[in-house]
C-alpha cells in the first residue's frame, strides 16, 4: 500500500492556496515491472513557488502543465531504485525527476529518470532539489546570463525573496562573481540575521517592518546595478526606482503576484515602465529551461562551491507525505528559510 497526494480542489476566488486543496489517498502499485520500468522509493520532495501556477486550470505559461483535479500532483523529487527492468538503472541507484509524483513509492519509465552521483553533494541528497539542482541553476545562470556582473567593478546587487531557495543562493553567487555589495530583502528579522551572519550578505532589509526605500538608500549609497527579482509587486517598484542607468533586472519570479489573476510576468506600473525606458534598464524574463546546454557545467560549479564551503545551502525540512499540502501553503507565505524540502523516507 502506498500513499499519494492528489489535487482536491483549486484555490478559491481570493487565490490563496489552503491545505485543503490537497488530499492524501492510499493506493497500490503493479506487482510486476514491464521492460524499461523501475520501482522507486521516494526520499525527498520539493515544494516551489512555481507550483502555484500549476494549481490553476491555465498555468499562464507554455512550459508548465496544470495539475488535474483528483490526480496525483508532481514536481521535483529524489528517490532510490528498489527494483529495475531498465538497462541503465540498478537497485540502489539514486535518481531524480522534475515530474516526480507525490507518492511514497512509484513505478515509472526509467527513461524519465536522471541518475545522480551522491558524491556531488557529499551524500546530502536533498541538495539535488536545491543548491545543486534547479534553484541553484536558476540562481547561477540568472546572475551570469542576465546580471552582467563584472568582477572589480564595485557593483551592488539586490535580491528580493532573499531568504528563499533561489534568492539565498543568488546573493552568495553575486558575491562570489564579484559584486562588492549584496543586499537582501526578506520578511523577518531572523531571516535578515541569517543572510548577513551566515551567507555573507552585506546587509538585509525586513520589508514587513522597515521602510524599504529609505533602507535601500542607506544600504546602496551608489544605487543598484543588478536586481534579482523573485517577488514582483511594490517591492520591485521600490528597488527599480533606485537602479542606476544601464543596470539590469533579472526577472526570475513574481511570488507576490502568483495568487492574482494576472498574466505572467505581471504588467508594471506606468511610472516603473517609464523609469526602465529612461534609464535604459534591461528587464528580461529569465527561464532556466532555456539554458539546458549549460546545466552540466553549472551543476559542477555549484557542487564545487558546496563541497569547498564557498556556497552555503539553507534548508527547511519537514517530515512525512501527509504534510505536503500544509508545507506548500507555508512556503507560499514565507514560512521557510532556504529550500523547502519534505522528507518522505530515509
Amino acid at each position: 500500500m502506498i500513499r499519494k497526494v492528489v489535487l482536491n480542489s483549486r484555490p478559491g476566488n481570493n487565490g490563496q492556496p489552503v491545505p485543503g486543496n490537497f488530499r492524501v489517498e492510499e493506493g497500490d502499485l503493479p506487482s510486476d515491472l514491464k521492460p524499461g520500468q523501475v520501482r522507486v522509493r521516494t526520499l525527498f520532495l520539493s515544494v516551489d513557488p512555481y507550483m502555484r501556477c500549476r494549481m490553476n486550470e491555465d498555468t499562464g505559461t507554455d512550459y508548465l502543465l496544470p495539475w488535474q483535479l483528483s490526480e496525483c500532483v508532481d514536481g521535483g523529487g529524489v528517490g532510490v531504485v528498489e527494483d529495475s527492468k531498465h538497462a541503465a538503472l540498478s537497485k540502489g541507484d539514486t535518481v531524480t525527476s522534475f515530474n516526480w509524483r507525490w507518492q511514497t513509492e512509484d513505478v515509472v519509465d526509467g527513461a524519465g529518470l536522471q541518475k545522480l552521483d551522491p558524491q556531488l553533494v557529499d551524500g546530502h541528497l536533498s541538495y539535488f532539489l536545491g543548491a545543486v539542482g534547479m534553484p541553484g541553476l536558476t540562481a547561477l545562470l540568472g546572475v551570469r546570463e542576465k546580471g552582467h556582473v563584472t568582477a572589480g567593478a564595485g557593483q551592488t546587487i539586490v535580491i528580493s525573496g532573499a531568504a528563499g531557495a533561489c534568492g539565498s543562493l543568488a546573493g552568495q553567487i553575486g558575491r562570489l562573481d564579484g559584486c562588492s555589495r549584496v543586499v537582501g530583502v526578506c520578511g523577518s528579522d531572523e531571516k535578515c540575521g541569517i543572510l548577513v551572519s551566515e551567507l555573507g550578505f552585506t546587509s538585509a532589509i525586513n520589508y514587513k517592518r522597515e521602510d524599504v526605500a529609505s533602507r535601500l538608500r542607506e544600504c546602496c549609497p551608489k544605487g543598484v546595478d543588478v536586481y534579482f527579482d523573485n517577488v514582483g509587486g511594490p517591492i520591485s517598484d521600490t528597488v527599480i526606482a533606485q537602479m542606476n542607468e544601464d543596470s539590469h533586472v533579472i526577472l526570475c519570479g513574481q511570488i507576490s503576484q502568483y495568487n492574482k489573476d494576472v498574466p505572467y510576468p505581471p504588467p508594471l506600473t506606468a511610472s516603473t515602465q517609464e523609469l526602465l525606458f529612461r534609464k535604459n534598464i534591461t528587464r528580461e524574463r529569465f527561464t532556466v529551461l532555456n539554458y539546458v546546454e549549460k546545466y552540466e557545467e553549472g551543476l559542477m560549479q555549484l557542487s564545487q562551491w558546496i563541497k569547498t564551503g564557498k556556497l552555503k545551502a539553507l534548508e527547511t525540512v519537514v517530515q512525512g507525505i501527509e504534510t505536503m499540502g500544509e508545507t506548500f501553503c507555508s512556503m507560499m507565505e514565507g514560512g521557510n528559510i532556504g529550500k523547502q524540502i519534505v522528507q518522505i523516507s530515509v
